[in-house]
């Protein structure tokens, strides 16, 4: 049966609707794996077997988070109502938590990077439960290590910012085995919220040039800006 709430950009089933909707949509699942939905993460995911199996599985939920799949969606005529980034929706799914009492988990990024971001967290969302944190520098044979620390501390919602595709390999490996509701990865959020990073002004957001300001300021971006022409023509060429 078809859901009305997606539409389909090439073997993808992309939210189209807005954040709001987003948040209350998540509820449907019992287990949810949130995919920033923008064309590199996509594109990769073509090449490696086992994300693209995860990506199109029934616990994915693929959000339009870049301006490469409002192009893509518009060509295809089925417009998006908005592009939901990562980190907006991962601030509306801490605001939900803090609401409704439950708990969530930061795993990612530098133990500074990580500390800033929860002290942050916690200065705009005081009710907010932290089952616990840890950042993202351990190596295989520590992996097991910290999924027990994850599983001990039991969190509503897991968030891991650990860049694509490491981020995605360990919620997709893990995910069985712990308890969670949400896994989100969030990629570069936590130095953004943690003010190591600085994000785009809102009026850059609000057009489409979040990526033109983080390329300016990160110049070694734009390597992976070839992502996006690479997934438009793929996007063409499957709908002639």
């Amino acid at each position: 049966m078809k859901d009305n709430n997606f539409i389909k950009v090439l073997d993808y089933k992309i939210y189209k609707n807005s954040i709001s909707d987003a948040v209350k949509y998540i509820e449907n699942y019992n287990k949810v794996h949130i995919i920033s939905g923008n064309p590199e993460v996509l594109y990769s995911a073509l090449e490696n077997d086992k994300l693209l199996n995860n990506f199109n599985s029934e616990n994915s939920f693929i959000i339009p988070d870049g301006v490469g799949i409002q192009i893509a969606a518009k060509f295809l005529k089925t417009p998006i109502k908005e592009k939901i980034a990562g980190i907006d929706l991962m601030h509306r799914i801490i605001e939900k938590c803090e609401k409704e009492g439950k708990s969530i988990y930061l795993l990612g990024a530098s133990s500074e990077s990580l500390n800033s971001c929860v002290a942050n967290i916690i200065m705009k969302y005081p009710n907010i439960i932290i089952a616990g944190y840890r950042n993202g520098y351990f190596d295989s044979n520590e992996e097991e290590k910290v999924v027990e620390e994850i599983k001990k501390s039991n969190p509503y919602c897991l968030f891991v910012a650990m860049g694509c595709p490491r981020q995605e390999r360990f919620i997709i490996k893990h995910m069985k085995e712990l308890n969670c509701k949400i896994f989100m990865g969030v990629g570069g959020s936590f130095d953004v919220i943690g003010e190591k990073v600085k994000r785009a002004p809102k009026w850059m957001i609000k057009i489409g040039l979040e990526w033109l300001y983080r390329v300016v300021k990160e110049p070694w971006r734009i390597k992976r800006l070839s992502s996006i022409p690479k997934f438009l023509i793929l996007v063409y060429k499957n709908n002639r």
